[in-house]
């Protein structure tokens, strides 16, 4: 008896940020919105748009000069992402009502193999789409779009290609009939094929998915090693499977949830910073970030790594070095301390935009060695959970150095923003 054929479905929220604002602002709903920058000084970048607002010609990513200039009337709201991880981890628990096989792949789109579920609701994958998406409408106010197949780089597919053109927002893409359409769209619609991969895709004589997908494997290795060298196999490979549609990766509900090999931070600087004494300052903020996650993870580290690079891309400066500390720890002052060593050796005085620290090597931090000459550890990892239970309940803002207060502190502002926009 052949096993049932796979059910993968790829949710995506439309326009989500801006979703989750007309949600909670019904006085908006028939009026163009952004959600973008900074509205009171009319800059940033516009990270979503309403369907209205795209309508105007204003697009994701564009400066919002530009698309103030498209549609003055636009309602220009700040992002706050505190707000819609919230909403996106609770669209995650409505989507795992209706099957336990539910996979993040970004903030506002999902996997879902709901193969074992369909039988529990006596519908087909379509009706079943529709009834999510009401379920996800009436608790959110946000609309969902479905592509369904039965392979998850299809099911992606389908989502990016026709649901999200669809009025009902559900696709279904069987893999026998790719080549009345997806074969047909040019090369540019595949799945990680950029600007410049179409480029050469076009200029090797493959316009089009399907030419992709109906070149021999063999000698599609052969034409791209003559385009990029002879290490170009897996590429070839890689973009011939995601053409033919096939992919045996399951949905996998834990994938973010492995084991990290290190742990770190980066920050680029609102300036250019040309004193030891302050770069020192961001070095100590980013370790203590660096640390709090080890120490909530679970791990310490054996390896310091700093970075530090100029703000000049054409002539670079700057390094990248690691050192190997006595004992593992992921206690900040300890580790700090190991941070300024490398800092101290290999920075060549010439100013720096952006720093970074890491941790690798990583063990569990159940187990340590003690020593005779260290025998504070026990009060410091002590008052470091004690930092962190405070931060976790409000806030990283509401433990701070003094240092953090300089002028070269980022400390404060970082504590307001989630991945460098405002909670």
């Amino acid at each position: 008896m052949k096993p049932a054929k796979r059910v993968v479905m790829l949710a995506d929220c439309q326009s989500f940020y801006a979703s989750v604002e007309k949600a909670e602002h019904p006085e908006y709903k028939d009026r163009p919105l952004v959600v973008a920058g900074d509205p009171e000084r009319r800059s940033g970048i516009v990270l979503a748009a309403c369907p209205i607002a795209k309508a105007k010609g204003i697009t994701t990513a564009e400066r919002l000069g530009e698309a103030l200039a498209k549609c003055p009337d636009v309602v220009v709201i700040k992002p706050r992402m505190q707000r819609y991880i919230d909403v996106s981890m609770q669209i995650t628990e409505i989507y795992k009502s209706y099957t336990d096989l539910v996979e993040p792949y970004s903030i506002d789109e999902q996997f879902l193999d709901v193969t074992g579920s369909l039988h529990l609701y006596g519908c087909t994958p379509e009706e079943l789409a529709r009834m999510i998406q009401a379920h996800v409408k009436d608790a959110t106010g946000v609309h969902t779009r479905f592509g369904i197949s039965e392979t998850k780089i299809l099911a992606k597919t389908a989502c990016d290609n026709y649901a999200k053109k669809s009025a009902s927002g559900i696709y279904t893409l069987p893999k026998e009939n790719l080549a009345e359409t997806l074969w047909k769209l040019p090369v540019n619609h595949m799945f990680m094929a950029g600007s410049r991969m179409t480029r050469h895709f076009n200029v090797m004589g493959l316009p089009t998915i399907g030419s992709v997908a109906q070149t021999p494997l063999p000698k599609l290795k052969q034409m791209m090693r003559r385009k990029f060298g002879k290490n170009s196999d897996i590429q070839a490979e890689l973009y011939w499977r995601i053409a033919n549609g096939i992919d045996d990766s399951p949905v996998r509900p834990g994938t973010h949830q492995v084991d990290p090999k290190s742990v770190g931070h980066m920050m680029t600087l609102p300036r250019d910073y040309g004193r030891l004494e302050e770069i020192k300052v961001v070095l100590l903020e980013l370790t203590e970030l660096v640390c709090q996650r080890c120490r909530g993870l679970g791990f310490m580290g054996h390896v310091v790594t700093v970075g530090c690079m100029g703000a000049d891309f054409d002539r670079p400066t700057g390094f990248s070095r690691q050192m190997k500390m006595e004992d593992p720890s992921n206690i900040t002052n300890q580790v700090y301390r190991w941070a300024c060593r490398l800092l101290e050796k290999y920075w060549d005085g010439l100013p720096i935009r952006r720093v970074g620290v890491s941790l690798s090597q990583l063990t569990p931090d159940t187990e340590y060695q003690l020593s005779l000459f260290d025998m504070g550890r026990e009060k410091s990892m002590a008052l470091e959970r004690v930092t962190d239970a405070l931060k976790r309940k409000y806030g990283d803002g509401i433990v701070i150095r003094a240092v953090s207060k300089t002028e070269a502190g980022q400390a404060l502002d970082r504590s307001a923003k989630i991945g460098g926009h405002f909670k």
